[in-house]
């Protein structure tokens, strides 16, 4: 539904507070008028913040869906509507912008500790057992996501390939391997915390 509106913005005379009411009724015409007036200035401002091609694209559908689930949310009392679609559409994209740097945080950690470890395989006993106790904890781990971010996590890590390769790899658009790594990392980031002080 929200690729067709993408595809298709109309232009008409009827103001933005009644689409908002037929959004709300999920009128699927309204959301199309309401991306003809002004998808170029959510996505001009969403580009803003991401700067990236493809995140914003993803950025912007996430934007209209939520615009489409909570239309009902909307008041006038609050503003004009295209504030509060900019508020939704700068929200989405500092929270793509926070998880895009999260990630890469994360990637870089891991990154490091691998070629670490690569570089210097004559540690101590006792770091070699803390890093192959490590190994099989994040194998562990990796086997509990999701088909789909195990499998770019370990395309990314174990096989080295780059976020397009993978994408060719799994015949998956850019913006979707770059969002099945962020997730995954962060889980694994996450599960990991606790053992950070054996690290």
């Amino acid at each position: 539904m929200i690729r067709s509106v993408l595809d298709q913005p109309g232009v008409s005379s009827v103001p933005d507070e009644a689409l908002m009411k037929d959004i709300s009724r999920q009128r699927h015409a309204a959301l199309t008028e309401l991306y003809g007036r002004h998808g170029q200035r959510l996505k001009a401002m969403i580009d803003s913040v991401v700067h990236e091609e493809a995140e914003a694209g993803d950025v912007l559908q996430e934007t209209l869906l939520q615009i489409w689930n909570e239309a009902d949310h909307y008041s006038p009392k609050a503003g004009k509507p295209l504030g509060w679609m900019m508020t939704i559409a700068r929200r989405r994209a500092i929270d793509r912008l926070r998880r895009r740097q999260a990630y890469s945080r994360a990637r870089e950690c891991y990154g490091k500790r691998i070629l670490q470890y690569s570089q210097n395989p004559r540690r101590k006993a006792d770091e070699e057992f803390v890093l192959n106790d490590l190994r099989r904890f994040l194998e562990k781990r990796l086997r509990t996501l999701p088909q789909f971010q195990r499998q770019a996590v370990e395309l990314a890590f174990m096989k080295g390939l780059s976020h397009s390769e993978i994408a060719t790899a799994t015949h998956a658009p850019l913006g979707t391997v770059k969002t099945r790594l962020e997730l995954g990392l962060q889980k694994l980031t996450q599960a990991i915390k606790p053992l950070r002080h054996k690290i």
